[in-house]
C-alpha cells in the first residue's frame, strides 16, 4: 500500500513587506489584519472552473477529460470501485495484493514492462490501495497519451494471472507489511491502527494491509475471480487532464476500451455503522517506539451534507495549521508535545476521497511525564473553545481562506494528480465529477448554527475514542508466552 498523501495544505501565509524596520504588533492588532483579509477573501467571487467533459461508454465505463494547456503534459488516472474497506472476508489484504498483481504482466506487455514503458517515454507512474478504490496513474509528455490508454487497456482487458506471478507478489506483500509496518516505530499508528477500534462493522474495521495468513491463503482461483469482478470498465473510471483535445482523447478511450466486455457487478456490502453513545479507550505498546504517542478521533458525518462540509471548517479551526485550536493548547501554552496533526481521512487522502464511514482524528507523540488523563484535559480544553460557545462568523471565514487555498493547491499540485483523483472520486462516488467546481459554496453554505448542530452531535464524548501508544512489549503477551 503506497501511502500518498496528497491531504490539504495547513495554511495560507499572508506575507508583508516594509522598507523599515516594522514595530512589534499586538495579537490583537495581528488578528484583526488577518481577518480583514480574510473577510475580504471570502467575499471575493473569483473561483476556480475545472473543465468537465464527462461520458460513459456502452460497456458502463466513466470517462472524465479536463483540459489544460498550461504545460505539455497529461495525467492518467485509471480509478477501480475497489478499495481495502470491501475485501473479502476471508483475504483481508487482497485488494493491495491485488495492486501489486497489476504490475506483473498484461496480454501485450510482459512482467514489469508496464513500468519500464512509461519511465523509457519520459514519464512517472504509481497505485495506491484505499478505503474505497484501487488506482493507477501515469504523468507522461501531453503527445505520448495514446500509448499509456493503449497500456492501460490492455492490463484492464487481460492481466497475467499466473501462479508464479501470485505467489512472487503474495511475497512482495507479506515483506511490505513487515518493513513498513511491522518493524517500524508507530507504525500503522493511528491511521491503520484507529478504524479497528472505533468502528464496528468488520468492513470499516478490519486490518486492510492484512494478515498474512490471509495472504498465504490466496489461490489462482481467487485472483481471477477478484479480477473479473473488480476490474471491469463498469466498475471504473478513466480520468484524464492536462494538454489534451477532448474530441480526440474520447476517441482513444473509446477505441482502446471501448469492446472490453462489462461484468455482473454483486452488491456492495453495507458498510452502516450504528450510532456511537459511549467513549472508547484503548492503548496498544510499540517496543519499537521511543516516545509515548495518544491519538482520538470522532466519527464522521455522512458524505455530502451539511454537517460534513461543517466538519471541514472544524478541522481546519481545531488542527490544521498553527493558529488552530489544538496546536495553540498542545503546542504553545501547555508544552505537551511538539506537533499535533490529524484530519478527515488521516494520512490515506482527503475529505472528498473516500466513500463511506470515516473519521476525524488527530495524534501526536508526548513525553512519559504526561498522562493520558492530562492530555486528555488538554484536548477537551481545546475542544471547549468550540463546544461552550458558538462560532463566530470571522472565525469561519479564517478557516474558508484556508480551505481555499487548499482546493487550490490541490488541484494544482503534482502536475494535475490532485485534480484527476478528485475527478476520478466524484464520478466514482456520485456520479458528478462536476461537483469539483461546487465544493467552495458548499463550504460558504456552513453557517454557525451549522456548526453548532454539527459539533453538539459529533464532538460529544460518546462519539470518541482514544487510542495510547506505550513503548515496550506488551506485559500480557509476555505472561502468556510464559504460561506457554
Amino acid at each position: 500500500m503506497r501511502i500518498l498523501k496528497y491531504a490539504l495544505p495547513a495554511a495560507l501565509i499572508l506575507m508583508q513587506g516594509c522598507s523599515e524596520p516594522p514595530r512589534q504588533q499586538t495579537q490583537t492588532e495581528t488578528m484583526a489584519e488577518e481577518l480583514a483579509e480574510a473577510s475580504k477573501q471570502v467575499e471575493s467571487p473569483v473561483s476556480f472552473n475545472v473543465p468537465v467533459h464527462y461520458s460513459t461508454l456502452d460497456n458502463g465505463l466513466k470517462v472524465v477529460i479536463s483540459e489544460d494547456d498550461t504545460a505539455p503534459i497529461a495525467t492518467i488516472g485509471v480509478y477501480y470501485n475497489i478499495g481495502f474497506r470491501i475485501e473479502p472476508k476471508d483475504r483481508t489484504g487482497f485488494a493491495h495484493l491485488f495492486e501489486h498483481m497489476m504490475f506483473q504482466g498484461s496480454d501485450n506487455l510482459g512482467k514489469m514492462e508496464f513500468i519500464h514503458l512509461v519511465q523509457q517515454n519520459g514519464g512517472v507512474l504509481n497505485g495506491s490501495t484505499r478505503f474505497d478504490f484501487t488506482n493507477y496513474y501515469e504523468i507522461v509528455p501531453a503527445h505520448k497519451l495514446e500509448t499509456m490508454l493503449w497500456a492501460e487497456a490492455d492490463r484492464m482487458r487481460g492481466l497475467a494471472i499466473t501462479q508464479e506471478n501470485l505467489t512472487n507478489q503474495q511475497e512482495v506483500v507479506k515483506n511490505e507489511v513487515k518493513v513498513n509496518v511491522l518493524n517500524q516505530p508507530y507504525g500503522g499508528f493511528p491511521w491503520l491502527d484507529m478504524p479497528q477500534y472505533a468502528f464496528d462493522n468488520w468492513y470499516n474495521a478490519h486490518n486492510f494491509y492484512g494478515d498474512l495468513e490471509d495472504l498465504d491463503a490466496a489461490t489462482l482461483e481467487d485472483v481471477q475471480s477478484f479480477f473479473d469482478q473488480y476490474y471491469s470498465p463498469n466498475n471504473a473510471v478513466v480520468v484524464v487532464a492536462g494538454d489534451v483535445d477532448v474530441e480526440q482523447t474520447r476517441a482513444q478511450i473509446e477505441k482502446y476500451f471501448g469492446d472490453i466486455p462489462s461484468a455482473e457487478l454483486t452488491k456492495q456490502p453495507d458498510l452502516t455503522e450504528l450510532r456511537q453513545e459511549k467513549e472508547r479507550k484503548f492503548n496498544r505498546y510499540d517496543k519499537l517506539a521511543p516516545k509515548p504517542a495518544y491519538a482520538f478521533a470522532y466519527r464522521m458525518p455522512p458524505r455530502n451534507t451539511p454537517e460534513y462540509y461543517a466538519m471541514g471548517i472544524i478541522d481546519q479551526l481545531l488542527v490544521q495549521g498553527d493558529d488552530s485550536l489544538l496546536h495553540r493548547e498542545l503546542v504553545k501554552d501547555k508544552q505537551l508535545t511538539g506537533d499535533v496533526s490529524g484530519g478527515i481521512n488521516y494520512l490515506l487522502g482527503n475529505m472528498f476521497n473516500y466513500n463511506g464511514p470515516m473519521l476525524w482524528m488527530a495524534s501526536f507523540t508526548h513525553d512519559e511525564e504526561y498522562d493520558e488523563q492530562m492530555l486528555t484535559q488538554a484536548v477537551d480544553s481545546a475542544l471547549a473553545q468550540l463546544t461552550e460557545q458558538p462560532v463566530a462568523q470571522q472565525d469561519i471565514n479564517r478557516a474558508l481562506v484556508k480551505l481555499r487555498s487548499s482546493l487550490y493547491d490541490n488541484i494544482d499540485g503534482f502536475y494535475g494528480f490532485g485534480k484527476v483523483d478528485l475527478l476520478a472520486s466524484f464520478a466514482l462516488f456520485d456520479n458528478d465529477p462536476a461537483r469539483i467546481n461546487t465544493l467552495e459554496e458548499q463550504f460558504k453554505a456552513v453557517t454557525p448554527e451549522i456548526i453548532k448542530q454539527t459539533v453538539n452531535e459529533y464532538l460529544r464524548p460518546g462519539n470518541r475514542t482514544i487510542l495510547t501508544l506505550t513503548p515496550g512489549d506488551d506485559p500480557a503477551a509476555e505472561s502468556q508466552g510464559d504460561q506457554q
